[in-house]
C-alpha cells in the first residue's frame, strides 16, 4: 500500500539567503553543496508560475543516500516563495524516488491527491508535487531522477 512512497529520496528546505545557509551547515559539517541540475532540463512543465519556478536557486548535498536540499526562490511567484512568506524558513517538501513518476502520479489521483505542478524530461524523469500541506503537515513529491539515484 505505500507505493509510492516507499524510498525518501530527499528533503527540502526553503531559504532565504542560500549563502549564508550553505556557510551555517558546512560550519557544522554538512556538505559539500552543489547546484542542482539546471531547471530548464523540464520540458514539460505544468506550475502555477513557469516564471517563478524557473527563478528558484536550489543547490543540494548528501549525508549517506539522503540528499539535502535547500531551495531559494526568486523575486517572481513561486510556492516556495508563498511558503516562506507565510510560514518563514523551514522543510518545505519531503521528496520519494519511484522507477516510474508518471505510474505514481496515477496511483496518487486514484487515492484522492491532487497535483500541484509538475515538470517532465524529455527521457520522462521528473517530479509531481502533491497537495498535501493541509493533511500531512508538509508538501509530499515524487520523483524519478535523470540520474536514477
Amino acid at each position: 500500500m505505500s507505493y509510492p512512497f516507499e524510498k525518501i529520496h530527499h528533503i527540502c528546505i526553503a531559504v532565504r539567503d542560500m549563502d549564508e545557509k550553505i556557510k551555517y551547515f558546512e560550519s557544522i559539517g554538512i556538505g559539500p553543496w552543489t547546484e542542482y541540475p539546471p531547471l530548464t532540463e523540464y520540458t514539460e512543465l505544468e506550475t502555477p508560475s513557469p516564471e517563478g519556478f524557473f527563478s528558484l536557486r536550489f543547490m543540494q548535498t548528501y549525508i549517506g543516500d539522503m540528499e539535502i536540499q535547500l531551495v531559494q526562490p526568486g523575486e517572481a511567484d513561486s510556492p516556495q516563495k508563498r511558503f516562506l512568506d507565510t510560514h518563514g524558513e523551514g522543510v518545505y517538501h519531503i521528496g520519494f524516488v519511484v522507477d516510474d513518476v508518471n505510474k505514481g502520479e496515477q496511483v496518487l489521483k486514484e487515492r484522492g491527491l491532487k497535483t500541484l505542478s509538475r515538470g517532465r524530461r524529455p527521457n520522462q524523469s521528473g517530479f509531481n508535487y502533491f497537495d498535501t500541506k493541509k493533511d500531512a503537515g508538509v508538501t509530499l513529491l515524487i520523483r524519478k531522477s535523470s540520474e536514477h539515484k
